[in-house]
């Protein structure tokens, strides 16, 4: 399926291992890791394509389908099932409809999905004319070709998705001091912020460069990856994430004034490579950092008046609209967030694995 602007298999949850480490060898081998080019399974070689989903029917109260999400890289033996992922969220929907796990409405079909992840609960809206999927429509997304059905998603909690609160320190903005490999150390200033993807955001100006850079010029600059990483390893600890030198998380993301009539410009690392636009949950992190007074994007950022919002999330390839509604007792906090991606089937039938991989 493809999700938003990521890809990846899904699977029924009752298809796998169920233990969980015979599951995460199993998903290895589907995908080809550990190689960078993932030339032996379904990988794309790259992070936004080696996601995987693992669906099933919930059990909890109130909600109809709970989502494992799964992330996998290219180079690296690890299953990571810490995060949320917004884009690969968008198939859930579509894909327990192809299966029958729920039944479809004449109009459009609303389910209520649970990501196991982190906890996080989500109502996602598809549209089912005559009671039949419909992929094709006019919705587009910047960073996937032509247009399609929209898949509507409203997040119902998404603070502290992974961290301890939506902001980790308890601070809008923190100084971090940080390591050179050159030796000697870097202060910047930074927001710290976890609604529903944890995320470091810092000026791009602060590391001498405008934030409008291609992907390829900002892969290429090893200095500035090299100060990135440092400083998230650093901004890990002050998150109460640990060690993060292994985890996907937190993303890194430069920020700048908007070109584009947006709210702000960004350029996101994932963490180690630049997105080639923006996951759904960072916009929404980002957008949320948008609004608080005091963040790192105050005076950046061009937001609107209101508890009610649009904001315009700029990225590489275009942009991300993401709504979001400001509590009305306390405007530094969010009482939901919504935005809408698209999602279509790509291919079903078997994926075959070495069969020492998984022995019944």
């Amino acid at each position: 399926m493809r999700g938003g602007t990521s890809r990846g298999p899904f699977f029924l949850a009752s298809d796998l291992p169920q233990d969980p480490l015979a599951r995460d060898q199993v998903l290895l081998a589907v995908m080809g890791s550990p190689d960078r080019r993932q030339i032996d399974g379904l990988g794309g070689a790259h992070p936004l394509t080696s996601k995987v989903g693992i669906v099933s029917r919930s059990s909890t109260a109130g909600v109809d389908l709970d989502f494992l999400f799964a992330q996998l890289q290219p180079n690296s033996d690890k299953v990571d099932i810490t995060p949320n992922c917004g884009n690969m969220l968008a198939a859930v929907l579509p894909f327990a409809l192809e299966r029958g796990l729920l039944a479809i409405q004449d109009g459009v079909t609303s389910a209520r999905i649970l990501t196991l992840n982190t906890g996080m609960q989500c109502d996602v809206t598809v549209v089912t004319p005559q009671g039949r999927l419909q992929y094709g429509g006019d919705a587009r997304i910047d960073g996937v070709p032509g247009t399609a059905a929209p898949v509507k998603i409203n997040f119902l909690e998404t603070a502290g998705s992974v961290c301890s609160a939506m902001l980790p320190t308890g601070n809008v903005l923190d100084q971090i001091s940080f390591p050179l490999a050159a030796g000697g150390s870097m202060q910047v200033g930074a927001t710290l912020i976890d609604n529903g993807m944890p995320m470091v955001l810092i000026k791009a100006s602060d590391f001498s460069i405008s934030g409008t850079e291609s992907v390829v010029e900002l892969n290429a600059n090893l200095t500035l990856r090299a100060k990135l990483e440092a400083l998230r390893l650093v901004a890990g600890e002050r998150m109460g994430l640990g060690d993060v030198a292994a985890k996907n998380y937190p993303k890194m993301c430069l920020i700048a004034a908007p070109k584009a009539g947006g709210a702000i410009a960004t350029r996101c690392f994932i963490p180690h490579v630049c997105h080639e636009a923006i996951g759904v949950l960072a916009a929404v992190t980002v957008a949320t950092a948008c609004v608080l007074p005091g963040s790192i994007a105050d005076g950046l950022a061009h937001c609107e008046a209101g508890l009610q919002k649009t904001l315009s999330v700029e990225h590489p390839t275009g942009e991300f609209s993401v709504e979001l509604e400001l509590d009305g007792d306390d405007k530094t906090k969010i009482a939901r967030a919504a935005l809408l991606r698209t999602a279509r089937p790509i291919m079903r039938g078997e994926v075959l694995i070495p069969a020492d991989v998984w022995r019944d």
